[in-house]
């Protein structure tokens, strides 16, 4: 009887879960909950259903369910893989997935630079469409002071490439069982993204242009601030791959979580550098920065 229910093939057959159920309740109400809040900050009301759903709370609640989700979710990921479930085969498609992730971000940002290059190079045609100050038929748009691609944004990109290397080194180390490299790889690494987020909080502070009220400002918060934001989810996503090594829950055999983290790393580095060419460098060409 014991060998008619024996395990005889290479997949796995996920017992019943509570996660999918609940996260689908967090991410709804993030979804209600931001436009309440998005309402609630420009000083209007949000009805629904009779209701004024205006402010902070159901956004907070949501949010609070999504992190649990995150937490709970995961940490049984790990406890399947050290129970010997994350086969050959559950590895691979653990990596396909991975990567059709990544894709899925790929075209996200593929949005944002759309939207920069239409409003850079057909500046008369983006303005009938939009509530936003005339461009004078110029990029930049007349009056806005824009960054010197050479001071702050450069060494924010140096940043980014160094801790490129790091997260590298990082995973070499891994699978040469060098827990000492491993470890600071990654503190090295999770150090550079704070960093990189502390540099991009300091240039915004000393923008000379505000998000709303011109094109340039709208698509240029858009693009670098999606990227900060992915940023700040690749640091804390490496913080945990640190306590994880830490606790010696990566070996060179299994760490798939780890290489997750390092693609989504270079990810983020490759689309910094399209950003810094293209809306730091050639966005500003021809005009005296600030």
């Amino acid at each position: 009887m014991a060998e008619a229910h024996s395990k005889n093939h290479d997949y796995h057959l996920v017992d019943p879960s509570p996660w999918p159920f609940l996260a689908s309740i967090g991410a709804f109400l993030m979804a209600i909950g931001g436009i309440g809040f998005m309402r609630y900050a420009a000083g209007k009301d949000f009805e629904l259903f009779g209701a004024n759903l205006a402010g902070w709370g159901i956004f907070a609640v949501g949010l609070v369910i999504v992190l649990y989700v995150m937490f709970g979710w995961w940490r049984d990921t790990i406890k399947e893989s050290q129970q010997g479930h994350h086969t050959r085969v559950v590895s691979l498609h653990l990596r396909y997935g991975m990567i059709l992730f990544i894709a899925s971000e790929v075209m996200f940002f593929v949005a944002w630079f759309w939207a920069f290059f239409d409003a850079s190079l057909f500046t008369s045609e983006a303005i009938q469409f939009q509530r936003v100050e005339a461009t004078g038929g110029v990029w930049p748009p007349q009056g806005i002071e824009v960054f010197d691609p050479w001071h702050l944004p450069l060494l924010n990109t140096l940043i980014l490439l160094t801790s490129g290397t790091t997260v590298t080194w990082a995973h070499h180390a891994l699978l040469h069982n060098d827990r000492e490299g491993l470890k600071w790889g990654l503190i090295l690494t999770v150090a550079l993204g704070v960093i990189f987020t502390i540099c991009q909080i300091y240039e915004y502070d000393h923008a000379a242009f505000d998000f709303s009220g011109n094109i340039y400002g709208a698509t240029f918060y858009m693009a670098t601030g999606f990227h900060g934001f992915h940023v700040f989810v690749g640091t804390v996503f490496l913080l945990v791959c640190l306590i994880r090594a830490l606790a010696g829950q990566m070996t060179p055999e299994k760490h798939f979580g780890f290489e997750a983290a390092a693609w989504y790393w270079h990810f983020v580095d490759v689309v910094w550098l399209f950003l810094f060419a293209t809306i730091y460098i050639w966005g500003s060409w021809g005009v005296v920065p600030h």
